[in-house]
């Protein structure tokens, strides 16, 4: 059976039935079985969707994930919170804003609506930007006709910034017919192939190389902005510029329609609108506040912590009036007040005996004891359990396959991440997860692209040396030091640029900075200037140049005689597979780019290197 079958299991659950249809419950799940419950609720109960609301981002994040493996990755989304502070003038990451912007957008449509929106309460009491409700994704098919000049012109609009090559998310590049997009939600860019206005092909491509990978079916580009210079911000943005004069700059520019770093921390001055994502749930859905005394604790801090900020700010940017700044988050008792979805309280014990609670508990302690978990395992079945086992990915899968399967055991095994299992009473159901049996939390969740490590980033690095900003080029590294906002201390990078300029880079942006690895001493670029700009252009033509010689020389290497490689043995199959650990996805790649390159009848142009880390793979 598979693990996308057992939520249908919960439609004879005691709780569950003692609580469906009602518009407002109390329900206890022990915190094990609680991803496994509401996966039942949304493929038993009629309401759609279902909005949870976690006390913070790491459990939001765990629940998703695991809900994903209950319910599918589709019928799941998480609704991230900014990470920035309020008033910081800092962007929130685009991946950030374009995954909030896909959720809202999801949400309009009942045919495209997930089961389950995942919150955590930091995202569920801020306020949405002006028009959230109304953007729409550019979307691309094959077979299409898009104008490369309408393409280019909508990534612009929407905050996708122009590069020669694509790289980072939220860049796009135009070469001729063939348009490069990074969307803001996806893991790796997408290739739009043009023959004339037509859609020839759609492709995704590596970063690393430029190398086409696959063919993709459609290309769907979100916004990567959450505030967007639409006709109604800019005219909010001119008007500001008399009533709020301490805030000229940033009101001329976004009234100008310009697109820059931190522009939004300035959304609540430019809309009047008070929505929440509760707010854009459909009629028919349905809330689940998980542990709400943690929730409104953490939402009182979150304002607590802004009027704070503000009464600083405020101070700090001379502000000639009293009327304090707008808030960017609601309070936490008026969320659902106004919405007509029926609000359900989950908590992890009963708090008294009508309370509908599910029958649960985690898996007893087994790490390092087989002879335990054969006893619980033992037990489970005797008793007329149905019992399923996950496991993390297809190796590891196997391998608990063999481990039970030499104990006696003959159970399912299905390929499936998740935090932790559970066994549950009312159902007679059990599904024993990877962790359970091997004690490590899961490491290796659903890939994505993850910013340097700050330990790495800080070796060698001292006072005084070169750095380079992504944005806003070459610049000396001042320390790190602490800034103090409405007592919120963080770290900063300090950068110091031509003409004593100075830019706060937050500890947790590093991935925009790396270090100078020029031979000369470089010459400082000006804060805000275009010199950068031209010095980009300038090594991008020498580049150019470079890479024509190179294609020549590739040329000669691909028409010369190699020595091809048979095809693996069974013996080799064989001896791969008693490999005790799970392979990295770099690592699998690896194996499989190189057998592919031995068995070619061309020379190899290969260098894989790598290092023992811990010794589990030496």
């Amino acid at each position: 059976m598979a693990l996308t079958d057992l939520p249908s299991l919960l439609r004879d659950e005691p709780a569950l039935l003692q609580v469906l249809g009602r518009s407002a419950a109390v329900l206890a799940v022990p915190d094990p079985a609680r991803a496994l419950t509401i996966a039942g609720l949304a493929t038993v109960g009629s309401r759609r969707p279902i909005l949870v609301a976690s006390p913070s981002t790491a459990d939001a994040e765990r629940l998703a994930s695991d809900l994903s493996t209950f319910l599918g990755s589709d019928a799941v989304e998480l609704f991230p919170a900014w990470e920035t502070l309020p008033f910081e003038r800092v962007s929130p990451a685009l991946e950030t804003m374009g995954r909030r912007l896909r959720t809202l957008w999801r949400l309009r449509d009942p045919q495209r609506c997930p089961a389950v929106v995942v919150a955590p309460v930091r995202a569920l009491v801020q306020r949405l930007g002006p028009g959230v409700e109304e953007v729409e994704p550019l979307i691309v098919r094959a077979g299409e006709s898009h104008d490369p000049d309408v393409l280019a012109s909508w990534l612009g609009e929407h905050g996708y910034r122009r590069e020669a090559q694509v790289e980072h998310r939220g860049e796009f590049a135009v070469r001729g017919s063939i348009v490069d997009v990074f969307d803001a939600t996806a893991d790796g860019p997408v290739r739009i192939d043009l023959w004339g206005d037509e859609v020839d092909r759609l492709t995704s491509f590596s970063v690393s190389d430029q190398r086409s990978t696959g063919d993709v079916a459609e290309v769907r580009v979100f916004p990567c902005r959450e505030l967007l210079p639409t006709e109604a911000v800019r005219e909010r943005a001119a008007a500001l510029v008399g009533t709020e004069p301490w805030g000229r700059e940033q009101w001329e520019r976004l009234a100008e329609g310009q697109i820059f770093d931190g522009m939004e921390s300035w959304l609540p001055w430019l809309s009047d609108d008070e929505r929440t994502i509760v707010d854009l749930i459909p009629e028919g859905g349905l809330a689940l506040v998980v542990e709400p005394r943690r929730l409104r604790d953490r939402a009182a801090d979150l304002l607590a912590e802004e009027e704070d900020l503000a009464r600083t700010l405020a101070r700090t940017w001379e502000v000639g009036h009293d009327r304090g700044f707008p808030q960017l988050h609601a309070a936490f008792d008026t969320l659902f007040s106004a919405a007509s979805l029926p609000v359900w309280t989950v908590t992890v014990t009963p708090d008294g005996p009508d309370v509908a609670t599910v029958a649960a508990t985690g898996w007893n302690p087994v790490v390092g004891d087989g002879d335990a978990l054969v006893r619980q395992l033992t037990d489970l079945l005797g008793d007329g359990y149905r019992i399923v086992v996950a496991g993390d990915g297809e190796g590891t899968a196997q391998r608990l396959w063999d481990l039970l399967a030499d104990r006696g055991f003959d159970l399912p095994v299905e390929v499936g991440a998740l935090e932790r299992g559970c066994v549950l009473t009312g159902v007679k159901l059990a599904v024993l997860a990877e962790p359970d049996v091997t004690g490590r939390r899961r490491t290796h969740r659903a890939p994505r692209p993850r910013k340097r490590d700050t330990v790495g980033f800080f070796d060698g690095l001292t006072v005084g040396q070169h750095v380079v900003h992504h944005q806003h080029g070459v610049a000396r590294y001042g320390g790190m030091v602490k800034r103090s906002l409405g007592g919120v201390e963080r770290d900063y990078l300090l950068l110091e640029y031509k003409g004593d300029d100075k830019l706060y880079v937050p500890s947790d942006q590093i991935d925009a900075v790396r270090h100078y690895t020029g031979g000369d001493t470089p010459t400082l670029s000006k804060l805000g200037g275009g010199d950068w700009s031209k010095t980009k252009a300038r090594v991008r033509s020498e580049v150019q140049a470079v890479a024509q010689e190179l294609v020549v020389l590739y040329q000669k290497r691909l028409h010369s005689p190699g020595h091809a490689f048979p095809a693996d043995s069974p013996w080799q199959r064989e001896l791969e597979d008693s490999f005790p650990y799970r392979e990295t996805p770099d690592q699998l790649k690896a194996i499989e780019e190189v057998k592919a390159d031995m068995e070619a009848e061309r020379p190899m142009d290969r260098l894989v290197c790598g290092d023992v880390g811990f010794g589990k793979t030496e």
